[in-house]
């Protein structure tokens, strides 16, 4: 005899006693009538007696049930609304000053403690207002090189202290020198094979490998390669075969350690998704919101997806492992097929893939 599902409200009441922000029964809201507020099923409160709950399916149909939204979950978004118009207004401070505000200014403009603005601010854009104001110098940096300022000029434009600075830690991914010839006289290597996934391209600065790419013709994969270094020399290496033949047969068997001198270039907040993917053991997947949350960053959803899709280093830094919060395959930039033959190599043969996807470039 076929079990019988259980009714809708015992899903919920599940739900709510895991605090599953996402429950597969569907969005839903609760109320406790002692308390007379509602709450999304994720709130970090306390849950109440299953006599004292009553369930709704919107904002609307609660309110208009003489409910208020609760001040620590905000189902209705209103504290969200007014962190992210604080944190906007402190990224357009940092962008107009010369030099980087201090968190104690910003926290003191924004109308909060420090400790609740640093959090805030990270819960928002994924990064500290520090690393923020950071990428914000780096930016002004590149850009005055790139018209042709001299390194002096540009590092004090940028609101560096000095050139040591940049040079101790680059801000560019290069040296200033390089930057301003638009990575002119930059040299990688390059080495070419044939994996499992198709055409196989590698490339590798002196620092490291810097770009992976497969499942392509080598013309559209070196094409890639030379948008991402537009002014750099490419030249064809045999020294690269060695590195270009483990990499295969990472492919070939995903499930195996792949370790190679890296040289990854991004932005601040890039650099702390990459180094979470790289956290994901193998074998075991994240959604993109799970991502963001472990991040300490669960309002940048969307920005960690960019940042996965703009990942240069697959699979070695693994966005594979990344999928959607029910579980569904989504756009991976070297294909679906790929991506699902990658997490079989890893054991994980669970996924679908979405009859609707997005590709992430």
């Amino acid at each position: 005899m076929d079990s019988i599902a259980p009714p809708l409200d015992d899903l919920r009441w599940q739900a709510v006693l895991g605090r599953d922000a996402a429950p597969a029964c569907g969005d839903f809201l609760y109320a406790v009538t002692t308390q007379g507020v509602f709450c999304r099923p994720g709130c970090p409160a306390r849950p109440p007696l299953r006599r004292n709950t009553r369930f709704f399916a919107c904002i609307a149909t609660a309110e208009a049930a003489g409910f208020r939204a609760c001040k620590r979950c905000d189902p209705k978004g209103e504290r969200a609304a007014l962190h992210r118009d604080a944190v906007a207004a402190a990224c357009a401070l940092i962008e107009a000053s010369e030099t980087i505000p201090s968190l104690a200014t910003l926290a003191a403009r924004a109308g909060y403690a420090r400790h609740h603005f640093l959090r805030m601010f990270r819960e928002v854009t994924g990064v500290t207002p520090r690393s923020f104001a950071e990428s914000v110098r780096g930016r002004r940096l590149q850009s005055a090189l790139a018209g042709g300022a001299r390194v002096a000029d540009a590092v004090a434009e940028a609101g560096f202290g000095s050139e040591s600075r940049v040079y101790g830690r680059p801000a560019l991914g290069m040296t200033p020198g390089a930057a301003r010839r638009g990575a002119r006289g930059e040299v990688i290597s390059i080495a070419r094979a044939e994996s499992v996934m198709g055409p196989l391209l590698v490339g590798a600065t002196a620092r490291g490998v810097c770009f992976i790419g497969f499942a392509e013709p080598f013309d559209a994969l070196e094409g890639d390669l030379r948008r991402r270094f537009p002014h750099a020399t490419l030249q064809e290496d045999p020294a690269l075969a060695e590195t270009v033949a483990a990499i295969a047969a990472h492919l070939r068997e995903p499930a195996a350690a792949l370790h190679l001198p890296l040289d990854i270039r991004g932005t601040a907040f890039q650099r702390r998704v990459w180094e979470a993917l790289q956290a994901i053991p193998s074998g075991e997947t994240r959604s993109y919101a799970g991502l963001a949350a472990q991040m300490g960053a669960p309002a940048a959803t969307r920005a960690v997806a960019r940042a996965c899709a703009q990942n240069p280093l697959a699979p070695i830094i693994p966005c594979h492992r990344v999928v959607a919060k029910d579980g569904n395959l989504t756009g991976y930039r070297w294909g679906l097929a790929a991506k699902k033959r990658l997490l079989a190599g890893e054991g994980v043969d669970r996924v679908r893939s979405a009859e609707a996807v997005t590709p992430e470039r």
